[in-house]
């Protein structure tokens, strides 16, 4: 696509509240992130990390200053436009998987790429393709409930980037895990953001996960300095 700027963060800011109770979350934080670049932001509980990748992702939007994915401002487009947008060029990943429950994992997978448009044939087949070059063939047609903490999260990954997404936004994506399980949900992140040449927003409390990031920022004060 040739853009190399994938996230563009000019000044934004974000308050809860309002005066003189009024919580400053956020306080003219600017960011750029790059094609393929891999970044971990750490910090306090409360400090406004989930908020940031909320607002990053199109999710919600800050009182002041802009954000662009791909050289779109989130805060010029309408809501039906934000959302195709948002399915194109970003994934998400949380610390609980958040998997449909009635739905397999192979139908969980499939799920971006059928609300992109594609048919349930071709949308089945990607999804397999990629479930079983992660070892979880034998998976396909298991339920949630079915499936162990980690398979749950590396298929939640997999949901994540099926649409080969532009940027990767993670909530604490190995925090729910064992240690083994944790290795092997990042060393698949990793994976795969190379192969896609996919950026990486990563919010973590694990400062080996962080040492594995391009750069690591920590938020304090509603600001990111570089560690």
């Amino acid at each position: 696509m040739g853009i190399n700027t994938v996230l563009d963060v000019q000044n934004i800011e974000k308050h809860y509240g309002k005066p003189p109770n009024e919580l400053s979350v956020l306080n003219k934080l600017s960011l750029k992130v790059k094609r393929g670049e891999k970044i971990a932001i750490m910090g306090a509980s409360g400090s406004g990390k989930t908020t940031l990748l909320n607002l990053l992702g199109g999710l919600d939007d800050p009182d002041y200053g802009s954000i662009s994915v791909c050289e779109k401002n989130w805060s010029k487009l309408s809501i039906s436009e934000r959302a195709i947008w948002r399915n194109q060029h970003v994934g998400f990943v949380y610390q609980f998987h958040h998997l449909l429950e009635e739905f397999s994992a192979l139908e969980n997978v499939a799920l971006p790429l059928l609300i992109a448009g594609q048919s349930m044939i071709s949308a089945k087949e990607t999804s397999a393709k990629f479930l079983t070059s992660i070892g979880l063939e034998g998976r396909l047609g298991h339920r949630p409930s079915q499936l162990s903490g980690g398979e749950r999260q590396r298929i939640a990954v997999i949901r994540g980037l099926i649409n080969k997404p532009s940027v990767l936004l993670l909530d604490e994506p190995t925090g729910n895990l064992d240690s083994d399980s944790a290795k092997k949900t990042l060393d698949l992140i990793l994976q795969l953001s190379k192969t896609l040449s996919m950026a990486i927003v990563l919010v973590t409390h694990d400062t080996f996960v962080a040492k594995n990031m391009d750069v690591t920022y920590r938020l304090m004060d509603g600001r990111l300095e570089e560690k």
